[in-house]
């Protein structure tokens, strides 16, 4: 089967509900991303952070996924599907996808504040002050912060270099590193975009299909099935 390695975005989830960081409204719009997403922000006010995050963790839990999602989880038949995401929620996952790397961490999952490589599932909604690893140290958001490295990039480096099929979803690749990604594809992979927006400088030799998640992947699908 050839490979189809899928980058996906926020936009494929807000389709499910779940607002972008830019879109939170309400009592985070006072605040700046950096002072809620940022190793100085947990230092600061770890309260708050964990707060914003229990915040959005529950929508996360109450929003399921959506047909993009179920799609992707479908072609599994036909490809070896490998999905690369620049979301936080489990919505991949809970579609039924089986191959799944997170480059910005996981909103369910907690790690060690002393050991970075001890993570944890999260039981429910909340992580307080005071739950700890099993180090006794507290537990922060798994969650790559701004101004801290990507640790799974080298990873999907890799992985986009297998690429037979490309497919951006709901990013609209400004957010690095994980933009760059497309620098690493095969001269001969096809190459797919599905996003409403028309502006993508420097993005070429893509077919764009220029529409939400939800609305393009039964085209997208149509066209790699033929």
């Amino acid at each position: 089967m050839r490979n189809l390695v899928v980058l996906s975005g926020a936009g494929i989830s807000k389709e499910s509900g779940i607002p972008t960081f830019r879109d939170n409204d309400g009592l985070w719009k006072k605040y700046r991303f950096e002072e809620l997403a940022s190793p100085e922000a947990w230092h600061r006010n770890p309260e708050l952070v964990l707060d914003f995050y229990n915040f959005r963790r529950k929508i996360v839990i109450e929003s399921q996924p959506n047909k993009a999602h179920l799609r992707l989880k479908d072609l599994e038949k036909d490809f070896f599907v490998k999905i690369i995401t620049q979301n936080v929620d489990n919505l991949h996952e809970r579609a039924g996808s089986t191959n799944i790397l997170h480059l910005h961490g996981e909103i369910c999952k907690a790690r060690s504040t002393k050991n970075e490589n001890i993570v944890v599932n999260i039981e429910g909604a909340e992580l307080n002050l005071g739950d700890l690893c099993p180090l006794s140290s507290q537990l922060r958001p798994h969650i790559v912060w701004f101004g801290e490295s990507v640790p799974n990039f080298s990873e999907a480096v890799e992985i986009v270099k297998t690429a037979d099929i490309f497919l951006v979803i709901g990013t609209g690749l400004k957010v690095y590193p994980a933009a760059g990604l497309i620098n690493y594809l095969p001269k001969q992979s096809q190459k797919f975009l599905i996003d409403p927006s028309d502006d993508f400088y420097g993005v070429k030799n893509f077919k764009h299909i220029q529409k939400t998640a939800v609305n393009g992947i039964d085209e997208f699908v149509k066209e790699v099935l033929k």
